[in-house]
């Protein structure tokens, strides 16, 4: 008989609360969270924790545990062997308290994974290098000048202005010029999609900077011409995880329809979620639908690896939101180190919400057994 005992993971969620409710300690995420907690549990020790929550002398962590019986209580337990970033804003990242955990965490050799957000201008910079990576990304400048923007949407006739540091599809602009109709601009405005017109790129631009100040915290990115559901663009987000093995797979799919008229897909703007397959076959025919996901799962690990082998710290999981589009070629638009689970509501989607939670699982797992093994070294 093996005399061996399989050791058990000590996990560590990284957070903030956001409530003073025990119910609901971390507001909005207290669902998601306790989902990671109670499986995580099963498969170790797992608890959630906030930057300030570390006893360094005692090497002791005031921790958010759950149980069945009697919910969320506050319990001391050791370091944690791994830490998942699920800190909810940028701007709590770049505090000085999450700048010394993170710090401290090195020196300990306790690995963190998803160490930050992703800056949509910063990952272009990196993905420069790749060139496999880049004739999957639409083109874009970072920090455009009136210029820069004239100049891409006079070559594209639509592109979209970005945030550099946005997410929700909040602050999107959605540009289109024709000889006929001049100059548009579509965005979202008290929950609704506002249209506007122009004779001259001049009076558009000169809206735009009082509205928005000046673009050098924006891109600016080619437009591309997407497939449609009913006259709507289709998009996909693709959930990507590392395995117990270190290897990144595709978790989960959705696909998402624009709202008719809308700026994005994004389900805050009125956007439909679809099963992968099911959008796809209202484009292809089935054989040529399954093929076509097939082509995007290959081309989201390999967009996957390029991010990976350009950034400098662990990653586990990333969200890409991929277009086709009428050629059939395959575009990223967008990478996210915490990619939101909305989607996962949907029916269809609820198996692939459940293996993401696996996968993040077992690459904890994985570094856990890494980590000591540094450490007896």
């Amino acid at each position: 008989m093996n005399s061996k005992v399989k050791h058990k993971p000590l996990i560590g969620i990284l957070t903030t609360t956001s409530s003073n409710s025990p119910h609901t300690p971390f507001g909005s995420r207290t669902g998601w969270i306790r989902q990671l907690v109670r499986a995580g549990s099963i498969r170790g020790k797992c608890y959630a924790f906030t930057p300030t929550s570390i006893d360094w002398t005692r090497k002791t962590v005031s921790a958010w545990a759950y149980s069945g019986n009697t919910g969320w209580h506050r319990r001391t337990m050791p370091l944690p062997e791994v830490v998942y970033n699920r800190l909810p804003g940028r701007r709590a990242e770049k505090s000085e308290p999450i700048l010394r955990l993170k710090s401290k965490l090195s020196d300990h050799q306790i690995p963190i994974f998803n160490w930050s957000f992703f800056e949509k201008n910063d990952m272009h910079r990196r993905l420069s290098n790749s060139p496999d990576a880049l004739r999957h990304i639409p083109e874009t400048i970072p920090a455009p000048s009136d210029k820069d923007i004239r100049g891409l949407l006079m070559k594209h006739r639509h592109v979209y202005l970005k945030p550099a540091f946005g997410s929700l599809g909040i602050g999107i602009y959605r540009m289109t010029y024709s000889s006929s109709d001049g100059y548009l601009l579509r965005f979202r405005k008290n929950g609704r999609t506002t249209v506007m017109h122009w004779d001259s790129f001049a009076k558009m631009m000169h809206y735009l900077h009082r509205r928005s100040g000046r673009l050098r915290n924006h891109i600016v990115q080619q437009g591309i011409d997407l497939v449609q559901i009913d006259g709507s663009p289709l998009d996909f987000r693709f959930h990507l995880n590392k395995t117990r093995n270190n290897r990144w797979t595709v978790a989960g799919i959705g696909a998402k329809r624009a709202a008719r008229g809308g700026v994005t897909t994004h389900i805050h703007s009125g956007g439909a979620v679809y099963a992968p397959l099911v959008a796809l076959e209202k484009v292809y025919d089935q054989e040529k639908a399954r093929s076509k996901l097939q082509q995007a799962k290959n081309v989201a690990i390999s967009l996957a690896e390029a991010v990976e082998r350009n950034y400098p710290h662990l990653l586990g999981e990333l969200g890409l939101d991929l277009g086709i589009d009428r050629d059939g070629h395959i575009w990223m638009f967008e990478v996210n180190s915490k990619p939101g689970r909305s989607i996962y509501k949907h029916p269809a989607l609820r198996k692939d919400g459940r293996s993401t939670l696996r996968h993040l699982l077992n690459y904890c797992a994985y570094l856990s057994k890494a980590g000591r093994a540094r450490r007896v070294r």
